[in-house]
């Protein structure tokens, strides 16, 4: 059919996009995975997840992805990983540029779109413009069971409107510097004894260990990855430099599988 053969019927457009959207909606409201930040650590863990299998969407608050990457080092569009996340890289198919023997030096909007399309294309889903408001728990044991959402536009325009729920096997705060799900965990939830004293001035050798050894379970169905790590923890920050946030994502990513799967 030639451009321009036939006429475009504006209900019709209208109603194929809420019907996809509905059952898009029906699906993840009982999720496997909830992962709150389509970060590098989010993004990355939502790829290993999907892959092998587990049902795994991640809501972003704003209306992109990639976190602190998309700024390079103060807005220059380059980003440096070391040595040891090479193959996280490679397995996602950007290109690198090698340094020396610790640095190799990419683009940061290449990063950021082949994170974003390796998580599609392992079958995750990534929701732009939704804000996880609250978490789903549970008593006897404490766990959580999954977040409470709203559209980052209803916060922003200051409208009181009720949110919906997403059920979910695990939590994972990928929200960067400001761990918005244990902060929100630690002032609601009393009992969960979760402090969150932020992170601590720049240390980047320091912080690239620890923010991988100390990736893990908070408490029963609630994990944290990437930068949330160090603001939970009072770790050091470390800059433009990213292999620990792709480390600490596939770690997570690896510890959901074996209490999950």
């Amino acid at each position: 059919m030639k451009y321009g053969a036939y006429e475009i019927d504006e209900g019709e457009v209208t109603s194929i996009i809420v019907s996809e959207t509905a059952g898009d909606w029906s699906e993840i409201s009982h999720s496997d995975i909830v992962i709150v930040g389509a970060g590098p650590s989010g993004m990355i863990a939502a790829k290993y997840l999907a892959e092998n299998g587990l049902k795994t969407v991640v809501f972003e608050r704003r209306l992109s992805v990639g976190g602190g990457i998309g700024g390079g080092g103060m807005l220059f569009h380059k980003i440096i990983v070391e040595d040891f996340a090479v193959d996280i890289i490679r397995d996602i198919g950007c290109k690198l540029k090698k340094i020396n023997e610790k640095y190799y030096v990419l683009d940061s909007a290449e990063l950021l779109i082949k994170l974003a399309n390796a998580a599609l294309d392992a079958g995750a889903k990534i929701i732009l413009g939704v804000t996880v408001e609250d978490v789903i728990y549970r008593t006897d044991p404490l766990r959580i069971e999954g977040v409470v959402i709203n559209w980052s536009a209803v916060q922003l325009s200051g409208l009181h409107v009720d949110p919906l729920s997403i059920r979910a096997k695990a939590v994972v705060d990928a929200t960067g510097h400001d761990a918005e799900i244990l902060s929100l965990v630690s002032k609601k939830i009393k009992d969960a004894k979760i402090s969150v004293p932020g992170h601590s001035s720049m240390n980047a050798t320091l912080g690239e260990r620890l923010v991988v050894e100390k990736t893990g379970e908070v408490l029963p169905g609630l994990f944290v990855t990437g930068m949330a790590v160090a603001t939970l923890h009072g770790l050091p920050r470390m800059g433009p430099i990213f292999g620990g946030m792709l480390l600490s994502g596939r770690k997570v990513a690896e510890l959901i599988l074996e209490k999950v799967k």
